[in-house]
């Protein structure tokens, strides 16, 4: 990426950073950027009857204080507002979340120094997961104006009885004249075993259905698909059921596009386990994303966030994401996952 030009300030008074692709690119492009980040149990230190929050309690297991949760908060705001800087000085426009258990949370989050200039909103839904984890979208206002929304449940089942799990929340809204549909999702763990395979592959089923159901009235829909998927992009729920493709000039032949695919297959994860990198966290591109015949914003490329200041300096877990507790040892640190996110760019 060149040098930087200067600011641009759209019609709806948005500013983007100008920039041109490469030394030979005359062509000069507006470019924002959308990410996803699992912010690791972020929970408040408060009581709640209706989930399982007790070891996030000042007398739990974790001893989740009222001054570890403002750490915890101040440094998952810190984290997000550093992600994409380096190229957009605006930060992230979108980004999906994980992991959080409330509203409240996410109040408490975008409050901090670090994002309030910002002026996140949020868009939340409580889920039915028995722990209170929720998925969420923050957006910046100025860049982003939603005009629906919905949690979409998970109909899964073991041995006849649903599993409670993470909604995918659906936004739809406009990049200035873009309309674009998001799905955030959290796909359930595979702390079950082999049994939860198959519950994956079902979240990847009901994603597939909503982006076709989209595309079969427009075929060139913008469509964002993100979130903790608990499966590499390589997994069966990727490839068989999103039937997402590694490479960008074959995303006609299904209509989804995994740019994170390659990152994997050279070694490279968000979160990992037991000395080998996953990478859970994921964004994939319907082909109207992709195309730059298209008018509006299009993928340029993605990136993993694993800045220095959110990997593990030393010990056992050296070199892995540093999070907030090892085991139940308080780390002070910020997530057990790296935050993924992706550029999008319209020539001015």
């Amino acid at each position: 990426m060149s040098v930087l030009f200067k600011m641009y300030s759209t019609v709806f008074a948005v500013l983007f950073i100008v920039f041109t692709l490469n030394a030979q690119d005359k062509q000069k492009y507006n470019i924002i950027s959308v990410g996803f980040y699992n912010l690791e149990n972020l929970f408040d230190t408060e009581d709640d009857p209706l989930i399982s929050d007790e070891e996030f309690l000042p007398n739990g297991s974790r001893s989740w204080t009222e001054e570890r949760y403002n750490e915890k908060s101040a440094n998952m705001a810190y984290a997000l507002s550093q992600i994409s800087i380096d190229d957009v000085k605006a930060g992230l426009s979108v980004v999906g979340v994980s992991e959080v258990e409330n509203r409240k949370v996410l109040e408490d989050l975008v409050a901090q120094p670090f994002l309030k200039d910002r002026n996140y909103q949020i868009i939340h839904y409580d889920s039915p997961d028995p722990r209170g984890v929720d998925v969420a979208l923050l957006y910046n206002p100025t860049h982003f104006h939603p005009i629906y929304s919905e949690p979409i449940p998970l109909m899964i089942y073991n041995n006849g009885h649903r599993r409670k799990t993470r909604d995918i929340l659906y936004v739809k809204g406009l990049i200035e004249t873009d309309t674009f549909h998001f799905l955030i999702n959290h796909w359930p763990s595979r702390g079950g075993g082999p049994v939860t395979v198959a519950q994956r592959n079902a979240a990847a089923k009901t994603c597939r259905i909503v982006l076709d159901s989209i595309t079969q009235i427009v075929p060139d829909a913008k469509v964002i698909i993100m979130g903790d998927l608990n499966d590499d992009p390589t997994s069966e729920s990727i490839k068989s059921y999103l039937r997402s493709v590694s490479k960008i000039k074959d995303v006609h032949k299904t209509g989804l596009f995994g740019p994170f695919e390659d990152f994997y297959r050279r070694g490279q994860g968000s979160n990992a386990y037991r000395d080998a990198w996953s990478l859970f966290d994921q964004i994939l591109i319907s082909e109207g994303v992709t195309k730059k015949s298209n008018l509006g914003y299009y993928y340029f490329k993605a990136n993993i966030f694993n800045k220095n200041f959110l990997v593990q300096p030393t010990g056992q877990y050296k070199g892995y994401p540093f999070r907030t507790f090892s085991g139940d040892e308080y780390q002070g640190g910020y997530s057990d996952h790296f935050p993924t996110y992706i550029y999008l760019v319209k020539p001015l």
